[in-house]
């Protein structure tokens, strides 16, 4: 019995092949790279070093076609990281800004899971533009995990962008997100229609500068644009594009009861 159950479970390994030891891995080195970006006690030097290292090891797993090979190198990524940290300040800065419960950039940095849930996609941004399988997807699963934020590594987000609060924010593969966005939690810029034909196709919605998504709205459909400096309500759900400096309100129906009317 025991000899027919390890067949079968080692014919199906066999058919997916996955290394549950890369899952580990890039977990790892996601929470390093965070630490050598911004923990004080992190010796950088020492974690860039490791960094390398790890980056090999995760590439080899995830794509081993290119395994020894000069390719898809720690350096690809090393090189973006003064502009990565020109666009981080900025997220940092808009929540700052924008939040009336800040008391410091420090603060930021360490307790608001929007700002962590960018820097990881914008991290994972940089090895999802290099073509590599896997990884970015990991790295901002990871950040999903303890975020409860999904954001795509292939969302293309523009400067300055603040998530409050952010549980259950989902943005899709395809969106575009310009600068200077905010949105709040329970936001959800997907898909109309989610279909495997439609994979290479712009599936997700474009939101223009300067637009205020609030709570619990849902934008869906590649050919969706939200106008600049736009306002959607929370609750509201989109289909269709609106203009710029739009307000959209999801509409409530007041009853009043009567004093014949019990409220059970």
């Amino acid at each position: 019995m025991n000899s027919n159950l390890i067949k079968v479970i080692n014919q199906h390994k066999e058919t997916i092949k996955i290394s549950m030891t890369l899952k580990a891995e890039c977990q790892y080195f996601t929470q390093l790279l965070f630490k050598a970006f911004y923990d004080s006690d992190t010796n950088s030097e020492q974690a860039l070093e490791e960094l390398e290292t790890l980056f090999v090891s995760v590439r080899d797993k995830a794509c081993p076609q290119v395994k020894g090979k000069a390719c898809k190198r720690w350096s690809d990524f090393k090189d973006q990281i003064p502009d990565l940290y020109e666009s981080l300040r900025k997220d940092a800065e808009a929540i700052y800004n924008n939040d009336p419960a800040s008391q410091s950039i420090e603060e930021i940095y360490l307790a608001y899971p929007g700002f962590f849930t960018i820097s990881i996609y914008r991290m994972a941004r940089v090895f999802y533009k290099l073509n590599l399988p896997l990884i970015p997807r990991l790295m901002t699963e990871y950040a999903h995990s303890i975020t409860g934020i999904d954001i795509h590594p292939g969302a293309n987000i523009g400067a300055s962008f603040f998530i409050d609060h952010g549980t259950g924010v989902v943005i899709g593969e395809t969106t575009e997100v310009h600068d200077n966005v905010k949105i709040y939690q329970g936001v959800t810029l997907g898909a109309l229609t989610v279909k495997k034909e439609y994979q290479n196709s712009k599936r997700h919605p474009t939101i223009a500068k300067n637009v205020t998504i609030y709570a619990n709205a849902t934008i869906l459909g590649g050919d969706t644009i939200i106008g600049e400096n736009s306002v959607i309500g929370g609750n509201t759900w989109l289909t269709k594009s609106v203009p710029e400096n739009s307000i959209v309100t999801h509409n409530h129906q007041v009853e009043i009861f009567s004093k014949a009317k019990k409220i059970r």
